[in-house]
């Protein structure tokens, strides 16, 4: 077991340097930032200044080695428009963005595993057919359109939530965080609704796929000739033979939450890091770009490795070998 740990942390840690790489040189061959950030008109000497400042007088390799080493030390660069540490910015709107990404996740699995339980068990029933019809609109609705017409809805005709902003916050441990007000809950309905219809009908359609290919099962139909209760079937031998490819699917979307929460972010003028990097694309703020991506990267590399480790808990028939493989 920790000699596939350290396997897996050891090829996490080269996806991330591999990544560093790629990230640094696309974002540093792509558009001009001097011609944004120093005014037209300001004279040569003033901007010889401010490129050497910033440090983009140096050769790519250069400056690439520069930043790993800062990075090595946790330093990512100081932000072209902000002037802080790029990481320091993108740490401070994080947990805006968790709360999205946690808010979603949450309401997804809720709503969206039962109802994919109760469709794979009850195919034919009306219920199971209302699911599916609104999991196909959950899939084909544009975020940014679905965003609006709740906006529309809920804030302009009803007046029961607010359309944008993240209201009220409470700080825990210097985190200030909005669910824990009722104002930062209200705030907080809309774009969760808003990310999770679509992972709603994500988890329902592979949980009710996962459900109709296991109930024929042997194993299933000797539980019941055995004289097991239905509870028992369903969660004991149904539920748990489907968790991998849906814990699969959960850990990926989780990710996908985090790092596309973008237009969600910029419609409900939410302060997170989508809207951050949006607004450091526009301004071409390197520094914040790549640290922003690569922040992401790490993310999505722990959740794969996380999601690994959970397969073990799930499924008694993957065994850790070892050697590192999976037997």
């Amino acid at each position: 077991m920790l000699t596939w740990l350290a396997q897996r942390v050891l090829q996490s840690l080269l996806v991330v340097i591999a990544m560093t790489a790629i990230v640094f040189l696309g974002v540093n061959v792509i558009g001009d930032p001097v011609a944004i950030l120093i005014s037209p008109d300001a004279n040569q000497a003033e901007r010889d200044l401010i490129i050497a400042q910033f440090g983009l007088d140096r050769p790519l390799w250069w400056q690439y080695l520069s930043f790993v080493g800062g990075a090595l030390q946790g330093d990512f660069g100081n932000s072209f428009v902000y002037g802080m540490p790029a990481l320091q910015v993108i740490l401070e709107r994080m947990p805006a963005t968790l709360e999205l990404a946690f808010g979603a996740l949450i309401v997804s699995i809720a709503f969206g595993m039962p109802l994919g339980l109760y469709t794979g068990l009850r195919p034919h029933s009306l219920m199971a057919k209302i699911a599916m019809s609104g999991s196909i609109i959950g899939f084909s609705a544009p975020i940014f359109w679905l965003g609006l017409i709740l906006i529309m809805f809920f804030s302009v005709y009803l007046g029961w939530l607010p359309a944008g902003g993240r209201g009220n916050t409470v700080e825990v441990f210097g985190i200030g965080w909005s669910f824990l007000t009722l104002d930062g809950l209200r705030h907080l309905a809309l774009p969760v609704l808003t990310l999770s219809i679509f992972k709603i009908s994500l988890v329902l359609r592979m949980v009710r796929a996962g459900v109709r290919e296991v109930l024929p099962q042997e194993y299933v139909k000797y539980a019941r000739a055995k004289g097991l209760s239905p509870q028992r079937i369903i969660f004991v031998h149904v539920l748990k033979n489907i968790m991998i490819p849906v814990v699969t699917i959960i850990g990926l979307e989780f990710g996908s939450l985090i790092a596309f929460s973008v237009v969600t972010e910029s419609i409900f003028a939410w302060p997170g890091m989508g809207k951050l990097i949006i607004d450091s694309i526009n301004m071409l703020d390197r520094p914040m770009i790549v640290a922003y991506l690569i922040v992401i990267v790490f993310l999505f590399v722990t959740i794969n490795l996380v999601v690994d480790m959970i397969y073990t808990l799930l499924d008694p028939r993957v065994r850790l070998s070892s050697k590192g493989g999976a037997e």
